[in-house]
């Protein structure tokens, strides 16, 4: 799936990706990590897999990577044409 990188922040290696329908979806350091990248700038255009969590908890039930998706981010790496 591709998104757009929307936060990152290199001291925690996590961020937020904007999925093509404008949805934040968060990540965390083993996903980022999983990617092999080194830095991430808000813009660049990224592929990520997820994994459906079994939830579909809304924004406000917290912040955490399963937050308002129902799925987390496992890989986030840049996308190549």
């Amino acid at each position: 799936m591709q998104a757009t990188a929307y936060t990152y922040d290199p001291e925690s290696r996590s961020g937020q990706v904007l999925l093509d329908d404008g949805t934040p979806v968060p990540f965390d350091a083993a996903a980022f990590d999983a990617g092999g990248l080194r830095l991430l700038r808000p813009g660049q255009r990224v592929r990520i897999e997820t994994e459906d969590t079994g939830t579909d908890a809304g924004p406000e039930s917290g912040s955490g990577p399963e937050s308002g998706s129902g799925r987390r981010i496992t890989l986030v790496t840049l996308q190549t044409f």
